[in-house]
């Protein structure tokens, strides 16, 4: 297949799906624009979670249990810095702190987030294109009946127990697409919005500013894989943030959130009865197993989903 496959990504669920169209595509032929609205610092260093979970994964070093981190990571600068009295609820491994430390060390020294990605990803050995949704800063807030809070705050620190009122992402209405995104939104032959979570992931890289707005007028396939499964989430507090915020979790209600971003939406087999609903927001449903709990399931949906960004699909 001649031209890249655009994958818009975010946390776990996305990462799964980019593994496994890594597997089935040439590095040349995929770029994965990452969401970095989570990006926080912490002990003076710049994380950026979203990024190194994707970045991770594709290296082979992420923990397969959590599908996040380092697998095999320690905590011992964790818990010298608890006991000087630093707060720990952020877990950082020690082997993922050298990634937090270069990061930091590459930024301060004017270096763009881009920039810096495509370095630490040229050290672990990875050879698709992982880049930023945006080189500026946009953070994800939450309203909560806790207060307003920031994402990982919520996220980690409270486990996502608050209950969400609205959401926010703060710098995205003057942010501008990375350069690496900007040219794949000119370049690319199609379009895969990963299930990663709608609000928390997607979301922050459409508000970044003109890309909704790209991505509607987008003439090549676009596919969209539904993170909510028989009405729950497959990893994250989606299915809670859909009720919280007065919709009732499902395929259906992703979908809805699609129209006129999507053309093609993958919903899996226990939501079949859902597909002519579907169908009728303007958008071809496609029923398939969507679980993805070993490499052969996220190679098998890989190349479906390729299958689907086919000229003649």
């Amino acid at each position: 297949m001649a031209g890249e496959l655009l994958a818009l990504a975010g946390g776990v669920g996305g990462a799964k799906l980019v593994w496994g169209l890594s597997q089935v595509l040439p590095p040349e032929q995929l770029v994965v624009v990452v969401n970095t609205a989570d990006d926080e610092e912490f002990h003076g260093l710049q994380v950026s979670p979203d990024l190194d979970t994707v970045m991770y994964t594709l290296a082979g070093l992420a923990n397969p249990e959590t599908g996040w981190g380092i697998t095999g990571d320690t905590t011992t600068v964790l818990s010298a810095l608890e006991r000087l009295g630093a707060p720990a609820w952020f877990k950082l491994g020690d082997r993922d702190l050298a990634t937090h430390i270069r990061r930091t060390e590459l930024l301060r020294k004017g270096g763009t987030l881009s920039a810096v990605t495509a370095e630490l990803c040229r050290a672990l050995g990875v050879k698709q294109r992982i880049v930023p949704m945006t080189d500026n800063r946009v953070r994800t807030s939450l309203l909560t009946d806790q207060g307003v809070m920031a994402f990982q705050e919520y996220f980690v620190k409270h486990r996502c127990q608050p209950r969400v009122r609205d959401i926010m992402y703060e710098g995205a209405d003057w942010a501008s697409p990375s350069p690496a995104f900007e040219q794949a939104l000119q370049e690319a032959r199609a379009v895969v919005y990963c299930p990663s979570n709608p609000f928390l992931s997607l979301d922050p890289i459409l508000e970044v500013l003109g890309v909704r707005r790209r991505l509607q007028q987008f003439s090549g396939p676009r596919i969209a894989v539904s993170p909510i499964v028989g009405g729950e989430a497959v990893k994250g507090p989606a299915a809670k943030l859909f009720k919280e915020l007065g919709q009732e979790p499902s395929a259906l209600a992703v979908a809805r959130r699609m129209v006129g971003l999507c053309s093609v939406f993958v919903l899996d087999t226990v939501d079949q009865s859902l597909a002519q609903e579907v169908d009728a927001l303007g958008m071809r449903a496609v029923v398939a197993d969507t679980m993805m709990n070993t490499p052969e399931d996220k190679v098998r949906l890989a190349k479906q989903v390729c299958g689907l960004a086919s000229p003649d699909a």
